[in-house]
Order: C-alpha cells, then structure tokens, then sequence
C-alpha cells in the first residue's frame, strides 16, 4: 500500500448569531483552526483506506441516492439538502452511552462517545473526531457568513459545522445534527458498513518526549499512523500546559495503529524498549517529572502477557545487567490527542530527539520504510 499525508489548513471566522437554529451556534472564540493531518493509504484495488483501516472511497452520486431512499424526511433534508435540527431537540444530544456515533446515510464511524462534550449549544458537541478522514470540510458561505462546514467523506452527508471554541486540548468544537448521526452502543453488533475494511490494532507507548517516539515508531513497516497525547492521569481533556504541571497525572504517550500481519505486537514492544531508556524513572534525557515516565499501557490480555514478558527477557539480558527496568506496564486509559502542533513534530521542524532508533530497529528486527507524503 501507499501511505499518503495530506495537510489542509482551515480558518473559522468569528461568528455572530441570534435565535438562528442549527450548527451555527453561539458566537465562535478562540484560535483559528489548525494543520490537520489526513493519512490515508490506498490498496491494491484502488480503494482509500483511513488510518483507522476504514474505507473511505468516495461513494458514486447513484451510489448515494441508492443509500438516501432509506432515510426519514428529517433525516434527507438534514443530510442531503443541508439542513439543521431545532436546537436542544435531537435524539442524540443528551445520550451518554459508550459507543460510536456513525453516518446514518453510509454507516462510515465519524465520532466517539469519549470525545463527546456539553458545549450548551443545543447539538450533540465533539472535541475530535474518529479519524481525520472520515469528515471531510469545506467553506460554508450561507446566511451572510464563512462557516467550516463538515461532511462524511465517504458519501458527502452533511452533518453540520466545526468551530474553533472548543474544549482543550484540540479546542475545536464538532457540532452534528442528531438526524445526520446512528449510534451504535458498545458491546453490540456493529454493522457491516461501520466495520473496518482492514483489521487494525493499537498499541499505546510513553518514553519520554512524545515527539521523537512517534516519529520512531513513524519509521516501521506495517504501522498506519502514530499519533501523539495525554493517558493514565487523572484530569479530562488535559492541555500540555496542564500536563507539563506534574499535577495530571498523565504520560506523554503515543497511539500506535498498525497492521498486525505486518508487524506484530512483540516486535513494536521490543522497538519501544530499546527506543528510549527504560531503566530512567520519570525522566528520559534532559526531560524531567512523571510526565515523562515510561510506560506501556495494553490492550486486552494478549498485549499484557506480551509486554510482561519481553520486560521480563530484557531484564535477565546481559544488556540490562546491573539496571533495573522502571517501564510500567498496565491496562491503557482514555488517550487524549494532543494539541495539533505536537502532531508530526519532528518531520514539520527537522528538530532531533533523545531516542535511539537505529538500536530500535537491530532490536526489533525491522527496517525503516520512508513513506511517501503528498502535499
């Protein structure tokens, strides 16, 4: 497959509204949006795949309509005219089940109950979305003013606006017409057209600094994307500034989505451990405070015992001989993304970072890959 990266940069304009219903909310604060980063890649039947392993290949417009005759009148106005809800009326705006919210035209994933927040706007409020290419946006120039308007990128669903007055750390607030959304409650059976086309996992790392563990593991073959954020503490949605307190209680971690008949677990684990020190306690390099621990954080029983052991085998190492191994090693919790300019940080600046990736890969067994990015 080919890796591509494509990064867009969208300006909100300030927003003043008065009793006018729908995504144009109360008035837009804050920053202008951000670089957002959309890594596909493409197979061998030509489709596009997200990092997230959906496909994400833009339905045909027979295709569309095919899919729109099962909707309600709400629901195609809403999604195929662009319309909007009454505020404070939708069906989804008050739900607080685990699950994911879906396209109801194509059923692609487009949000996350974790990611879901009371903005007081009236429509059900995300901080992030799914994966940045599953919403696709464009300029809304409607009513006398500049909107961003966001679609599903797979059938062009209209689902409503994206202002940058949003909580931390992404700042940026989703706001979705109920009518335009299908939930699809945790532990039930997900439909078909809501399952990933290639089966992904995710592993979850903190070695220090976040920026140069992501662009190491960025370098393996088999891994989707690398993302860098906040877990394992105790406040919701925590800024860098917050983090680098030491009073969160958070890592600076890495989300690992990779392809497991590619590259399994056992060798990311072994990269890891050898990418950064793992005998240092709450500090990696100049880098100091808990912040900066290291830490391996599992998803399910398999990664556990795979991570457990490896720790355990290079601890009896010669390598390791005289030097205890401080990696913690427990059940992952809610990974907060964060904020947009740490993401790729070390390809957007060309800065260095205190990791050992050459050591990393003889460790591991592997081979960097440059992948190929397309402005």
């Amino acid at each position: 497959m080919r890796t591509s990266t494509t990064i867009a940069i969208f300006t909100a304009a300030t927003i003043v509204v008065a009793g006018v219903g729908a995504a144009f909310g109360p008035p837009s604060i804050g920053s202008p949006r951000k670089e957002t980063t959309v890594r596909t890649t493409t197979d061998d039947q030509g489709r596009i795949l997200s990092a997230a392993g959906h496909d994400v290949t833009p339905l045909s417009p027979e295709k569309v309509e095919q899919l729109a005759r099962k909707l309600t009148p709400e629901q195609y106005r809403i999604t195929q005219k662009a319309g909007t809800e009454q505020a404070f009326c939708g069906t989804l705006l008050d739900n607080k089940k685990d699950g994911m919210y879906t396209c109801v035209v194509c059923g692609l994933p487009l949000f996350k109950s974790e990611h879901k927040f009371t903005s007081g706007t009236g429509w059900p409020s995300f901080f992030v979305g799914y994966d940045p290419a599953h919403v696709a946006e464009k300029t809304d120039a409607s009513h006398g003013m500049v909107r961003t308007e966001i679609n599903c990128a797979r059938c062009d669903a209209h689902l409503g606006h994206v202002f940058p007055d949003g909580p931390p750390p992404t700042g940026q607030r989703y706001c979705l017409n109920s009518e335009s959304l299908k939930f699809v409650e945790k532990g039930t059976s997900v439909p078909k057209e809501s399952q990933p086309l290639m089966k992904t996992e995710a592993g979850y790392f903190a070695g220090g600094c976040f920026w140069g563990v992501e662009h190491g593991f960025q370098m393996i073959p088999g891994v989707i994307s690398v993302e860098s954020g906040y877990q394992q503490g105790e406040v919701d949605n925590p800024t860098y500034r917050q983090v680098c307190s030491g009073n969160t209680g958070h890592a600076e971690s890495v989300k690992v989505v990779f392809d497991p008949t590619k590259v399994d677990y056992e060798k990311l684990v072994r990269f890891f451990m050898v990418l950064h020190d793992p005998t240092q306690l709450n500090r990696q390099g100049p880098d100091y405070g808990t912040q900066y621990r290291s830490g391996i954080y599992t998803v399910g029983f398999e990664q556990q015992k795979i991570a457990e052991k490896v720790k355990a085998d290079l601890q009896a190492s010669p390598s390791f001989a005289g030097r205890e191994i401080v990696t913690e090693i427990e059940p992952t919790e809610i990974f907060y993304p964060a904020e947009d300019y740490h993401q790729d940080y070390i390809e957007k600046t060309g800065r260095s970072c205190h990791v050992d990736i050459d050591g990393a890969f003889k460790a591991a067994g592997l081979k960097p890959v440059t992948k190929t990015i397309d402005h």
